[in-house]
């Protein structure tokens, strides 16, 4: 089957379809390279693809590959031509200023891409001439995590085609011996063993991966396309449960302590799930499952606590009990029974959980706090810091907080810098068919602790990474490094001071060498140490604010420059030759989806699909004239005559007509795309020209929130209502809301177990202190001084829904949407670029229009367009919601 493809180029705000992206048929991937070296647990890997244009004229070839999240990107160049083009880590304002250059000059530019659990992208392109070759080469780093008494070296072969000349290879070197060392994942499977060689001796370890075209086209996950999947090197040192390894270079050192011969502490483990209506279904589930998969594996020494909540706390025991027999089988009988219900009071119920093991302070235990939910809290505290802030004081120091976020709706920010600031971690547990085993691996990583308090003393060391750990567990490994004090080694004494079980426990070894790692180069171990801070930076900076904050930050940025590590605070830019774009390479964050960079405003005004596309091409000029708006895609999807055309994201946004369209190739499935809300923000005073900005995708937004009535406002966006909401929430007290449906075409007022159902003509509804009445195109809301209007619409044969507050409040304790305040601004440039000053604050703005939906009929009104965040004077996302 055909594929129309097409690039998208910036010239100001006009985009054209103009000319072809690649046609993978149209490369030969000759040669594709992956070199990983492994020397202390620190890998170095270096993916190589030379690429050949065998076409009779230029053609852009790609080069795209995944690499683990936890790796930093260090290096980039091409070599085109005898010539080197060599990716530069620059400070992210720095290279998003190089970037806006560039795309001034009519050039595409900018990535960010996050896939999966374990993995993120690198995508780049480039123009080659006709029988030309260009070469790839990538290099980045990480320092390998031990959990359950192994490390995982992951690499992803994904060449996009069967190679001549795929080779993978790994060298392991540790000083410490390996112990073993296996070979795992997907291309490890028939018929791509056969091209696995396995060689071990002593301190050294070599893999080879060197598979035949044949074999790449025949394996579970290969085909036309080549292969697609990981290769996952798996391997531990010996061990000598001791004061671990030291190893130095250059008046650099790094120490792994991981004893194994240590008497397990007995635990005292709290689980806190979350069972609020967002949890149900498979999420519900899987939790049940894992639970249960949990508390089989308790020792009877141990004592646990099972709290679930949603706006209510509910106990399966008060206190703490020992894991006995007939406790366990009580405690599973209760996580059966878990079911979801209603909204989510995440503060309480750590607090619950904080008091129950502060209450049950056994000597010679080991505490922790578990933590599992997937959405943001909608009920009790809500305030994101004073949450953070109750529960650090709760727990003050004591035990750690680990806080499992499940799927995507949750707010992981809030959960990371919670868990970091009381000495644990976050963890996404993705919404997949294992997700009851990821709950169960993640407590197999905490479930025997063999030491707290530990603290790691340098004596001659400083410029240390973190040296204070409150718990370490069995198969997991501590690294600490630093610098030696003038490279002085004969000072340089460490020494490990913990609690084992009751009894205090120091390891140390005065007559014992700290080895110099003779056999790697001279900055390995100081790229461990700026590796390891730089990680622990970025932490730190999560969890402060102000002076502190900024200091952490540009600490962290220096380093990541200065040993040119792509971080979240810095960016890469690869420079091509004269014409091609000019890419800027991000590190997403964890849950980042991929994006690009977008215009002042949101998005381009104009469109043009441009006829060498083959289709016959039109102007697009406002959101208020065609339908749908719709992101620009790469690639053509679908189309049909009379159709709108459907293409893959990628640059800026983009309005395409649902106007007629000439076919001239085949048909390809259709995809659907987001799209844009453009949202009117009233003014003041004499400006009489509202202020107008645009929300993209699928979400649900915080409109109303009025704390003193117990009344919250939800709506949702989607694909459904075509330009308005599809669904709204009015939340009273417990067991008390409204929900307006487009889908269901109803009004349902629900109060606990009494349902009814509203439509026009009939007698109000109340529930609560709130009355409920269904006109013909509006549905009223009436709580005491408050009166919200929901305004019902029809869209292109879709109804939408447009919530307006009529009448405000008396208070002023109101948040949400629907109760920012009319803007006030100034009009202080109209050319070259407009320009609006609010709160003393200049705001490019361009003049656009927006069809105002609390009006019937709908009209609509010229208005200042800019960014959301520049409308609001807050960002955007503190409207966002986790759940309706």
């Amino acid at each position: 089957m055909g594929r129309a493809v097409v690039q998208i180029t910036l010239i100001g705000l006009l985009f054209a379809l103009a000319s072809t992206l690649p046609n993978k048929d149209d490369w030969d991937i000759y040669s594709f390279h992956i070199n990983s070296t492994v020397t202390s647990r620190y890998a170095t890997t270096v993916i190589t693809s030379r690429v050949a244009n065998r076409m009779n004229e230029s053609k852009e070839i790609e080069f795209h590959v995944r690499l683990p999240k936890n790796a930093f990107i260090s290096k980039f160049r091409m070599f085109i031509d005898g010539q080197v083009y060599d990716g530069v880590v620059k400070a992210k304002e720095q290279a998003q200023q190089q970037y806006t250059e560039a795309v001034s000059r009519g050039e595409s530019a900018g990535l960010v891409s996050s896939v999966g659990r374990t993995l993120e992208e690198f995508k780049t392109s480039v123009t080659v001439a006709a029988h030309k070759k260009v070469t790839f080469e990538l290099t980045y780093e990480e320092l390998m995590k031990r959990t359950h008494g192994k490390y995982e070296l992951q690499i992803h072969a994904r060449p996009m085609q069967p190679v001549r000349d795929f080779k993978v290879d790994v060298y392991i070197h540790e000083e410490a011996g390996i112990s073993f060392i296996d070979v795992k994942g997907g291309l490890s499977t028939y018929p791509l063993a056969y091209a696995i060689t396995k060689t071990h001796a002593d301190k050294q370890a070599w893999v080879y991966f060197y598979p035949t075209v044949y074999q790449q086209k025949m394996c579970d996950s290969c085909g036309d396309q080549g292969m697609n999947g990981d290769l996952v090197i798996v391997y531990d040192v010996n061990r000598d449960n001791g004061l671990g390894h030291i190893k130095k270079s250059d008046g650099y050192f790094v120490h792994h302590f991981a004893p194994s011969d240590l008497p397990r502490i007995p635990k005292n483990v709290v689980f806190v799930i979350d069972q609020s209506g967002s949890m149900h279904g498979r999420k519900i589930e899987q939790t049940r499952i894992a639970l249960i998969h949990i508390l089989n594996d308790l020792a009877e020494d141990d004592h646990f606590g099972l709290i679930t909540f949603d706006d209510r706390i509910s106990y399966w025991k008060r206190e703490l009990v020992q894991a006995n027999s007939k406790n366990l089988e009580s405690a599973k009988n209760f996580a059966r029974n878990i079911e979801e219900r209603g909204s989510t009071d995440i503060h309480e119920a750590v607090l619950q959980g904080a008091r129950m093991l502060n209450a049950h302070n056994r000597e010679g235990s080991a505490s922790i706090l578990i933590l599992l939910t997937d959405g943001d809290p909608t009920s009790g505290v809500t305030n994101l810091e004073k949450i953070q802030s109750n529960v650090r004081q709760a727990i003050a120091g004591k035990f750690p907080l680990y806080c499992l976020g499940f799927g995507f709706d949750v707010n992981f920010n809030f959960l990371e810098k919670m868990s970091l600031q009381n000495n644990g971690v976050a963890r996404r547990i993705y919404e997949d068919s294992d997700a009851d085993l990821q709950l169960k691996g993640f407590y197999e990583e905490v479930a025997t602790p063999l030491l707290t308090d530990v603290t790691m003393i340098y004596l001659g060391g400083t410029n240390l990474t973190q040296t204070n750990f409150s718990h370490y567990y069995n198969g997991s490994e501590i690294v600490v490094a630093g610098e030696i004090t003038d490279n002085n080694i004969e000072t340089f004494t460490p020494q490990v001071v913990a609690i084992s079980s009751n009894r205090r426990i120091i390891f140390s070894n005065p007559s014992e060498t700290v080895e110099s790692t003779g056999t790697v180069s001279d900055d390995h171990i100081q790229r461990v140490w700026a590796y390891l801070t730089v990680k622990q930076l970025l932490d730190k900076e999560l969890q402060l604010s102000g002076p502190e904050k900024e200091k952490v930050k540009k600490e962290a940025m220096e380093l990541s420059l200065k040993y040119s590590f792509v971080t979240p605070l810095t960016s890469m830019v690869v420079t091509k030759p004269p014409g091609e774009n000019t890419d800027v390479f991000h590190k997403p964050k964890e849950g980042e989806t991929s994006q690009r960079w977008q215009p002042p405003g949101g998005q381009p005004n104009f469109a043009h699909l441009a006829p060498a596309c083959g289709y016959s091409g039109q102007w697009v000029h406002s959101v208020a004239d065609f339908d749908p708006v719709i992101r620009s895609y790469d690639y053509i999807k679908s189309y049909d005559v009379g159709t709108a055309v459907f293409l893959e994201p990628s640059d800026a946004l983009i309005e395409v007509t649902t106007g007629y369209l000439e076919p001239t190739d085949d048909l390809i499935e259709v995809t659907d795309a987001p799209l844009l809300y453009r949202f009117l923000l009233n003014s003041t005073g004499n400006q009489t020209v509202p202020l107008c900005f645009d929300i993209s995708g699928a979400i649900i937004l915080k409109l109303f929130h009025h704390p003193s009535r117990d009344l919250s406002v939800n709506g949702e966006l989607d694909s459904i209502a075509n330009g308005g909401f599809s669904k709204i929430f009015i939340h009273l007290k417990t067991h008390q809301h409204v929900e307006v449906d487009t889908e269901s075409q109803r009004v349902i007022v629900r109060d606990g177990q009494t349902v009814t159902y509203q439509a026009a003509g009939q007698d109000p509804s109340t529930v609560g202190s709130v009355t409920v009445t269904v006109y013909n195109t509006e549905i009223h809301i009436a709580a005491e001084d408050i009166l919200l209007v929901i305004s019902q619409h029809e869209k292109n044969g879709q109804r939408l829904l447009w919530p307006v507050l009529r009448q405000q409040p008396s208070t002023n304790n109101t948040e949400g949407l629907l109760a920012v305040k009319p803007a006030v601004y100034e009009v202080v440039q109209q050319v070259p670029v407009t320009k609006l000053k609010i709160k003393n604050q200049e705001i490019d703005v361009t003049s656009d229009s927006a069809i105002d939906y609390s009006t019937d009929p709908p009209v609509t009104k010229n208005c200042w367009l800019m960014s959301a965040d520049s409308a609001l004077q807050r960002p955007l996302a503190d409207f966002f919601m986790a759940q309706l």
